[in-house]
């Protein structure tokens, strides 16, 4: 039986044409203090990317692979690598985020400090150094997006320099990491999300069960964004808006009055069909 301490840290990647940018976040995880273990859950790429990891998984017995024979979605993948870890913490990482050597262990220095946190992230960073504003979000409600035209600065919360460690009410997806004990009875990511808003959801529910969703203001990862996404626009559009409506019909639809539903049900999709406009005239015009 392995002997895990209080302090070892799973990590769970899912890749989808990652080959940019999967052996530069590996290779960070696997020197970060106290990761005891790393599984790739690759969604079908039809680039390199589980070549790379099989690779690199020969020269370190912590890095594991599993290839799916078709995309399952994030959080679905998500799910199945948790399957893996043993560990008492679990982080969830994007494969175009580079964490430094001392990110994930002194995220855990929070947490065990803050016995009330249940979920935790940093300061996500582009490649210049500048802070993504999506690090510290509000929940979001689909009727305040429709009004606003689709526009999101309202949800960003922005950094409270007098805290060390924020409450909000969701952090960026791109790293998250909570007790295993907890994602196990929260019974992990809701499958029902393809593609974006399956953060928001888990963050939402982790509050609902009594816990914080926290940023840690002192701690970042360098998040390049949207790699693999930049080859299928349309369809991440599409799946942004299904979850849209998933979160929307699980946690707002209650309160709102059933003769509104429809309106933000057409809104929502006559939106989508302005997006996907805009980005054929682009691809046209470019």
């Amino acid at each position: 039986m392995p002997d895990f301490g209080t302090r070892d840290i799973g990590v769970v990647v899912v890749t989808y044409a990652s080959a940019a940018t999967i052996e530069r976040c590996l290779a960070a995880l696997l020197a970060a203090r106290d990761v005891a273990r790393v599984v790739v859950i690759d969604n079908a790429s039809p680039d390199d990317t589980a070549a790379i990891v099989e690779r690199l998984a020969r020269r370190d017995p912590r890095l594991g692979l599993v290839r799916n024979p078709d995309n399952r979605g994030f959080g679905a993948a998500c799910n199945q690598g948790a399957t893996a870890i043993a560990q008492p913490w679990v982080a969830f990482v994007n494969p175009d985020a580079f964490v430094n050597r001392d990110t994930l262990a002194r995220l855990v220095d929070c947490a065990m400090a803050r016995p009330g946190a249940g979920l935790l992230g940093v300061e996500q960073r582009d490649e210049r150094g500048v802070p993504d504003p999506a690090s510290r979000r509000a929940d979001p409600s689909l009727r305040e997006q429709l009004l606003s035209l689709g526009k999101r600065e309202h949800l960003f919360l922005g950094k409270d320099p007098a805290l060390a460690v924020q409450p909000v009410d969701a952090v960026s997806g791109a790293l998250m990491l909570l007790p295993t004990v907890l994602f196990v009875r929260l019974e992990g990511f809701d499958e029902g999300y393809r593609l974006h808003a399956e953060d928001l959801d888990l963050c939402r529910r982790v509050r609902e069960a009594g816990y914080e969703v926290v940023v840690a203001n002192q701690l970042w990862v360098t998040h390049v964004r949207g790699v693999s996404s930049r080859r299928r626009p349309a369809w991440v559009e599409l799946q942004k808006h299904r979850g849209l409506w998933r979160y929307f019909r699980k946690f707002e639809a209650a309160g709102t009055p059933a003769l509104l539903q429809p309106v933000l049900f057409i809104a929502l999709w006559a939106h989508f069909t302005a997006v996907l406009t805009r980005q054929i005239w682009q691809s046209l015009r470019g």
